[in-house]
């Protein structure tokens, strides 16, 4: 009967832990970390400070022992907190991260091709290099959110998904 319970025990606390993990990507978040989440929230899930970019540095930080690099920027915080600190871009190369449609690192060209080509804006484009050279077997495929002002984009490399990464569409 004791081997019964503690059976019972270690099932329910492992069902815990595993409901409580987050590996969702959308157009506005990659894990529990959001777009426009603020720079104190975010810390707090990190459990470790984050420092603000300057376009270059990134903050890098673990969720259940997968990276993800976080931009915090000032001035992002919408109408309500215009001045606020907050999330404007993430980005990981963990496989753990998926989207509804289930496609993250490791998903092919084809299969974000087949799996988003009714969604109403998505495009796939062409990596350059610094003088404007097409990079061969490179690209990105785009979801475009224009009602959260966001964007999804996936990397490739051989037509395979590598870095996943979500940020403030700004139009530019």
């Amino acid at each position: 009967m004791k081997k019964i319970i503690s059976l019972f025990v270690f099932i329910l606390t492992f069902g815990s832990v595993a409901a409580q993990e987050n590996f969702e990507v959308s157009t506005l978040r990659i894990g529990p970390y959001k777009i426009f989440m603020e720079k104190s929230e975010a810390e707090k899930i990190a459990g470790t400070t984050i420092k603000i970019s300057d376009g270059q540095q990134k903050s890098f930080v673990k969720y259940n022992g997968e990276a993800i690099s976080i931009e915090v920027f000032q001035g992002y915080g919408g109408a309500a907190k215009p001045d606020a600190v907050t999330i404007a871009g993430m980005t990981t190369t963990s496989k753990k991260f998926k989207t509804k449609s289930g496609m993250g690192v490791g998903s092919t060209r084809d299969e974000l091709i087949n799996a988003y080509r009714n969604y109403p804006i998505f495009s796939v484009r062409p990596e350059v290099d610094d003088n404007g050279k097409r990079v061969k077997d490179a690209g990105y495929f785009n979801i475009e959110d224009y009602d959260a002002g966001t964007q999804l984009t996936f990397k490739f490399i051989n037509n395979i998904v590598t870095e996943i990464t979500v940020y403030i569409n700004e139009g530019c």
